[in-house]
């Protein structure tokens, strides 16, 4: 049984449009994902996929003017509001995308421990900022005092120092030295083969098929793939969806091939797939119908001519 497992999850928006009219803008549609105990799983897109939504609902800490629809379990279990109050910051850790979720006014020591901290637990911390350079006089340092890339090492080390079975951690290495970013992506290996589950959000395929077991492609708020890691290779031959293939060929040394066109607004949901209008293999049927999510080697995928 899966750690977590989403099940046709929808996000969408309440916006008025209009004066009073109000209208509803979907943002991710019908999107599956699991994610097994000692297993990490990338989700990759491009910015507006809704790859942070996703983490965001996870956490239950969409924004007021949601509409969320679809199933969300964890051990078993629907991931409802009492059940996050009871693994949120727990069982259940963040890593954000945003330095500001450090609290401004509380000292990165505090944040990272408590009072009530062992010598053990003392220890383990120090070694975790060890690992990442950080000097000792930093727990003394507010929020404010630390740059972009030490914000975010303190942040990767507050997950990690809490014991969670499940960390999410939405693009946890921009702005960190490209030395710091091997250390965080060890530690995430790490903490997967010591039995948890790790989510890892990141616009960086390359970063993620070095730590992954799968990868999931989003595209304009949908799953379009999921694959084994491995299948990140080559050419992207073994690679389902032309939009994942797209994205690898664009990497410097695949070909360096750029995708021409945008991905469409949430506000213009078009009839059809989604990514027919920048497809070169696209149909008259690709822009009528909208694909189905299929089983096809191993994976997942929404395209109608996978094969």
């Amino acid at each position: 049984m899966p750690l977590l497992e989403v099940k046709k999850l929808s996000i969408s928006f309440i916006q008025y449009d209009k004066g009073s009219r109000q209208r509803e803008v979907k943002a991710v549609e019908e999107l599956d994902l699991s994610i097994n105990e000692g297993e990490i799983v990338a989700v990759v897109g491009a910015s507006g996929s809704g790859k942070s939504l996703l983490a965001h609902a996870i956490m239950g800490i969409l924004p007021a003017n949601v509409v969320m629809t679809g199933d969300i379990q964890y051990n078993g279990k629907p991931l409802d509001e009492a059940e996050l109050l009871a693994y949120r910051g727990k069982d259940i850790a963040l890593v954000p995308q945003s330095v500001s979720f450090l609290d401004p006014l509380i000292r990165v020591g505090a944040q990272l421990g408590s009072s009530s901290d062992t010598k053990l637990q003392h220890a383990e911390r120090r070694g975790l900022l060890k690992r990442f350079r950080l000097e000792k006089t930093v727990e003394r340092l507010f929020p404010f005092q630390l740059s972009g890339g030490m914000a975010r090492k303190v942040l990767v080390s507050t997950a990690a120092l809490g014991r969670a079975r499940l960390i999410i951690a939405d693009e946890p290495t921009p702005g960190m030295h490209s030395s710091d970013v091997e250390d965080a992506l060890q530690l995430f290996k790490e903490l997967a083969a010591g039995g948890c589950a790790v989510l890892f959000i990141t616009h960086d395929i390359e970063a993620a098929i070095r730590i992954a077991d799968k990868v999931a492609v989003l595209y304009a708020g949908e799953a379009v793939e999921i694959a084994p890691a491995s299948d990140f290779s080559g050419s992207g031959e073994q690679l389902r969806h032309p939009y994942s293939q797209a994205l690898w060929r664009a990497l410097p040394q695949n070909g360096f091939k750029p995708l021409l066109g945008a991905q469409p607004q949430a506000s213009s949901r078009k009839q059809g797939c989604l990514f027919s209008d920048r497809c070169a293999a696209a149909t008259v049927k690709c822009s009528e119908e909208r694909p189905k999510p299929r089983e096809l080697r191993g994976g997942m995928t929404r395209c109608c001519h996978a094969s």
